[in-house]
């Protein structure tokens, strides 16, 4: 798909003004209404894969997300055909809203479609149409969700049916059951973990925060919008650092294949006055994801966004996607709800925190170390606080980037002990100005504690394996770099290429995406590496870059070197990362809780 041009409002990053983001949304909306069923109350998207829902559910959630997409647009001839299959489809083509069952996820999407376009598209319909339409979605309110964001379906339900004043008090009680529910999850700094545990991922703004703050903003209740605005506005400061210079998107955790719905938070600062960016930077972000999308290849010759990042890719298909999944994309055109006169469209662009300058930022509720450079653009985010309840590459990983995806085959950054690479249990450790630490587990009785520093684009790893008995074989692994980008990892203590024996002293020049070596015989045996990824085509060796020394009490000594990337001053400045000290709570015993010290 091709943009227009349009030099209305100039810039030197993505030139997108509000006519392009309305021909893709036109574009899009023009593709997929061939597939609509006969009383166009189903859009059955082309595709070879059937969610675990069914036919019939893959052809609601068709029409839901499309129809989400129609009615950011405002667009009348639009949401007249989605008009049409109202007509037929509540309380007769489409499946009921059970417990746990994937029409209540399309329902808010419906509803919330609704209560954007009530004029548009409510009002005009009979009234035997809406009593149908709101006897189908009343199933939401006290249809059971599944622990996570599926709580915020029946309150994005509940507010519409509030709004048009059908079964108000069980509106009432879904909307204050699911949002007492999901403050349980607010881990403060503008971050939710989705449901119990530390799932953290692009769900906390395009679910947890859209969901409640659209409701308190369209609800016009000032109290509640003060509290979720507050949240956003916090959050935006760090998601903000999530994207790269070409506007790529974090590649972590899941659903990924939403691709551009990533904007929707950044527009629902502006929309509701909670953001920290400036207007054009706002711009920069959400028009960077998109064309970094739509450029790349993410629409298919029939003008469809098929399951898959750039364009197909099997790898991204999760057993909830159907067909038509992928247009919860729709989302990202959440700006599209702001006047042409606003600021956020007439305003240049500006640049975003990648292309102002380098930076690490550490993340606290999730524990995650950002590390920006702005010569290549790339953001790598470390990872020392998100998992999923199982082993899933897009969780467990130590490290992702938006320039790279997690290698399924290779288990690229890794710690794999005895040929086990679980990462399970993360215990955060911290993180603060250029470090991060976190303890997992790989399996009963052993246990992993990490420590990363960061500086420029040049990262030193430390692990310590423990409980896993003499002789036992570890494989430590960087990044799996693509094409244009460079990935270095190098040995310091405890690791070779060759994997037998102990490399100690100076740092060796050799590049490799795999180290190996052994556990020794004591209760706990640490490793160190040094790993880079960077576009720059002839970067200085990181030997000049950083000086690592390993003590005999498992001590990590770092200090960078005068000039290094992103450093200042000399070396001992106070910023530098001095010692580390691995150190375990009872005393270095089989099951010793070992912790990271900084001194």
């Amino acid at each position: 798909m091709e943009l227009p041009a349009d030099d209305r409002v100039s810039s030197p990053y993505t030139g997108c003004t509000r006519a392009h983001w309305e021909a893709a949304a036109d574009a899009l909306l023009a593709a997929v209404a061939r597939y609509a069923s006969p009383d166009r109350a189903l859009y059955h998207l082309p595709g070879d894969h059937m969610s675990q829902s069914g036919h019939l559910s893959d052809g609601l959630e068709g029409y839901a997300r499309t129809l989400l997409l129609a009615a950011f647009r405002r667009d009348e001839t639009a949401l007249g055909r989605y008009a049409d299959g109202l007509a037929t489809g509540p309380g007769g083509v489409w499946p009921r809203i059970e417990h746990r069952g994937q029409p209540l996820v399309e329902a808010a999407s419906v509803a919330l479609a609704l209560r954007l376009t009530r004029p548009l598209l409510w009002d005009r319909l009979d009234d035997s149409v809406r009593q149908r339409t709101a006897d189908w979605l009343a199933d939401a309110l006290t249809a059971q969700p599944w622990p996570c964001n599926w709580e915020l379906f029946p309150v994005t339900v509940g507010g519409f049916l509030q709004d048009v004043g059908h079964r108000p008090e069980a509106a009432r009680k879904a909307i204050d059951r699911g949002l007492e529910r999901v403050e349980g999850w607010y881990l403060g700094h503008g971050w939710y973990t989705d449901g119990d545990g530390r799932k953290f991922d692009y769900y906390n703004g395009w679910a947890m925060h859209l969901y409640t703050v659209l409701h308190a903003w369209l609800a016009d209740d000032g109290e509640l919008l003060s509290v979720y605005g507050g949240r956003l506005s916090r959050h935006l400061a760090d998601y903000a650092r999530l994207f790269g210079g070409d506007g790529a998107p974090m590649h972590q955790g899941r659903s990924l294949t939403y691709r551009f719905a990533t904007a929707a938070p950044l527009w629902l600062g502006a929309l509701t006055g909670h953001t920290p960016l400036p207007p054009g930077e706002t711009r920069r972000l959400a028009s960077g994801a998109l064309r970094y999308f739509l450029d790349g290849g993410a629409v298919d010759e029939r003008g469809l966004l098929p399951l898959g990042w750039l364009g197909p890719d099997d790898s991204l298909v999760q057993t909830y996607s159907g067909p038509a999944s992928p247009y919860w994309a729709s989302k990202g055109f959440l700006g599209l709800l702001l006047p042409a006169e606003h600021e956020v469209w007439t305003a240049t662009e500006e640049p975003g925190p990648v292309d102002r300058a380098d930076e690490v930022r550490p993340v606290r509720a999730p524990n995650w170390l950002l590390q920006s450079t702005r010569s290549d653009g790339v953001v790598r985010l470390h990872n020392h606080g998100s998992e999923d309840v199982r082993y899933d590459p897009y969780y467990t990983r130590l490290a992702y980037s938006t320039a790279t995806r997690p290698d399924r085959a290779s288990y690229d950054n890794s710690v794999i002990v005895g040929g086990d690479a679980s990462r399970t249990g993360i215990e955060p450790l911290g993180t603060g100005e250029g470090w991060i630490a976190s303890r997992h587990t790989v399996r009963d009785g052993i246990t992993v504690t990490s420590l990363v520093l960061a500086r420029g684009s040049v990262e030193v790893r430390a692990h310590l394996v423990a409980g896993a008995g003499p002789g036992t074989p570890v494989r430590i692994t960087g990044w799996a770099a693509p094409d244009g980008l460079r990935a270095e990892l190098l040995p310091v203590s405890g690791l070779s290429e060759e994997g037998t024996g102990e490399l100690t002293g100076e740092l060796r020049e050799e590049l490799t995406g795999e180290l190996t070596g052994e556990t020794g015989p004591g209760e706990a045996t640490l490793f160190v590496a040094l790993a880079r990824l960077t576009g720059e085509p002839d970067p200085r060796p990181l030997a000049e870059l950083v000086s690592v020394r390993v003590g005999e009490e498992l001590e990590v000594s770092v200090r960078w070197a005068p000039g290094a990337e992103g450093t200042e001053g000399t070396e001992g400045a106070p910023d530098a990362p001095g010692v580390f000290s691995f150190t375990a709570s009872d005393g270095r015993s089989a099951g010793s809780s070992w912790s990271v010290t900084r001194r």
